[in-house]
C-alpha cells in the first residue's frame, strides 16, 4: 500500500544520501563518559564498603537471642503493678 505511493528510485536515493554511522570506536562522543563514569563507579565502590563495614560491626553488637531473661521480665511486672 504505503510502499506503492513511494518510487523505487527515490527510495534508493534517499538512502544512499543518509550520512554513515561512525563505527562504535569512534567519533565526537566517543570515550568521554569513561572519566566521569569511573569517578561514579569507584564512588559507589567506597560507599558499599563502608556501608558494609558498618552493617557487620552493628550486627556483631546484637545479641545472640532477644527473648527476655526472667529477672528482667518479673522486675517490669513489678514496676507496673506499682504504678497505677
Amino acid at each position: 500500500m504505503l510502499v506503492e505511493l513511494v518510487p523505487t528510485g527515490e527510495t534508493v536515493a534517499t538512502v544512499l544520501a543518509q550520512n554513515p554511522e561512525p563505527p562504535a570506536n569512534q567519533g565526537e562522543e566517543f570515550g568521554k563518559a569513561s572519566p566521569v563514569a569511573l569517578v561514579v563507579i569507584l564512588v559507589l565502590a567506597v560507599a558499599t564498603i563502608a556501608l558494609i563495614v558498618s552493617m557487620t560491626r552493628r550486627i556483631r553488637r546484637l545479641p545472640q537471642s532477644f527473648d527476655e531473661a526472667p529477672e528482667d521480665s518479673e522486675a517490669t511486672e513489678q514496676q507496673s503493678e506499682k504504678q497505677p
